[in-house]
């Protein structure tokens, strides 16, 4: 997909963010059905914030994981405000760590701009990461095709798209990658949310908003879906039946 055609989302979608308070206020609702999602296997999982965020805007999507048999750690390293103060090291050292305590690979669950650090991760430790799974993470086209690149200049010493890394954002980690994304995000654009297809490489659509994707109970279920898959096996998301209705094809054209 080429960068030029990427835009960012409009003043509509981005004012229609604030939908995200109706998505928190119907998580308790949708708890019968979150409950349904598979069990997991124990295995650690890092969850990441997005830009700005802390791990306090993770709290509902870990206990949930917690819930469902998975021994989920917070980042523990304040507001993400983007790759400064040595953040790649310290998230290196932090999941170095959760991996020398349990002795066992560890998932990434990343939002937005923490889907894109932990791809980054995967890359740099794909030896000690089961699967990477990103919330409405901005890797693909033009790095300036949101709503937020000027918020990250602003904490960072460097252009949006010229990272203090050697890196291809758009490149998938070498093991099993989902993203998460939304059509109606008012934040960032959905097309640079998407995977090209590949092997153990899948996208999956959902209606949310980009706030809201922590407390979205469509989210939720597809990382509890994707988190329980046996280490070493993989299969893409089934959409089949019911699902359908909730989770749209992400190759249809509109």
């Amino acid at each position: 997909m080429q960068a030029e055609a990427i835009r960012p989302p409009s003043p509509f979608l981005l004012l229609a963010e604030g939908r995200a308070l109706f998505e928190i206020g119907a998580l308790a609702f949708a708890r019968p059905l979150l409950s349904t999602a598979p069990k997991g296997d124990g295995h650690p999982v890092l969850v990441l914030p997005g830009l700005g965020a802390s791990d306090g805007s993770t709290v509902a999507l870990r206990r949930y994981l917690d819930g469902r048999g998975y021994e989920t750690h917070a980042w523990e390293l304040g507001r993400n405000l983007g790759l400064r103060g040595g953040t790649l090291d310290k998230l290196l050292a932090r999941l170095d760590g959760i991996h020398a305590a349990s002795g066992r690979k560890v998932s990434l669950v990343g939002w937005s701009l923490g889907g894109v650090f932990a791809r980054e991760l995967a890359k740099l430790r794909p030896d000690i990461v089961r699967q990477v799974i990103s919330l409405g993470s901005p890797f693909a086209g033009d790095p300036r095709a949101n709503n937020a690149w000027r918020v990250y200049e602003f904490f960072n010493d460097h252009p949006v798209d010229q990272p203090p890394i050697p890196t291809t954002l758009s490149e998938p980690p070498p093991v099993p990658t989902t993203s998460i994304y939304s059509r109606t995000d008012g934040i960032v654009s959905w097309r640079s949310c998407q995977n090209e297809p590949g092997d153990r490489i899948e996208n999956i659509e959902v209606e949310s908003s980009h706030v809201g994707m922590g407390f979205n109970a469509a989210v939720l279920y597809a990382v509890a879906d994707r988190l329980a898959q046996a280490e070493g096996e993989w299969a893409p998301f089934d959409r089949s039946g019911v699902r359908g209705c909730v989770y749209k094809d992400p190759a249809r054209a509109h």
